[in-house]
């Protein structure tokens, strides 16, 4: 199965673009839940993504319900907040024969309060200091991923990698 990044109504193209390089470098889904802040053709979001962009699997849902729809087992549905008690690091992601599923919300206001009841045992921290209000969202998304791609042994993924003339060696 796969690891999941999901973003709940992302603001800052940048970030998205970011995190589709994540994605594309990870072999993660990305889930964009609208509206939107930016048109996927943004020039900013390109340019963040680079030409990762076309090696992305990109998932759009016009609603958080839309998305919620898709999701196989909620078990595997982390949502990503500074309002949790428990730490992403916490978790268990071994099982590679699930989807597993990381919620982020929006920039400005994280992800409906509401929702995030509905879920309290999903929701899952990332430990900092008081002197910030969040971390920047890519950096978010790709500490989580890598998380639980150390706990599924980097499947996937190159792990070792030189080149014809590698300077190391």
């Amino acid at each position: 199965m796969a690891n999941h990044i999901v973003l709940f109504e992302p603001l800052i193209p940048a970030n998205t673009g970011n995190i589709a390089r994540t994605c594309a470098a990870t072999n993660s889904y990305l889930h964009l839940i609208k509206p939107l802040g930016f048109e996927t053709d943004d020039k900013h979001l390109r340019r963040a993504g680079l030409d990762y962009w076309a090696k992305v699997r990109i998932i759009y849902h016009d609603s958080l319900d839309d998305f919620m729809s898709t999701v196989a087992d909620p078990r595997h549905l982390y949502l990503i907040t500074k309002f949790a008690d428990q730490t992403y690091s916490d978790r268990d992601y071994t099982n590679t024969d699930v989807d597993h599923y990381f919620l982020f919300g929006k920039e400005t206001t994280g992800l409906p309060e509401g929702f995030m009841r509905q879920h309290t045992d999903q929701c899952l921290r990332i430990p900092m200091t008081e002197n910030v209000r969040a971390l920047n969202l890519s950096n978010c998304a790709a500490l989580v991923v890598y998380e639980a791609l150390r706990q599924q042994q980097f499947a996937g993924l190159e792990t070792v990698h030189t080149y014809q003339h590698d300077k190391l060696k």
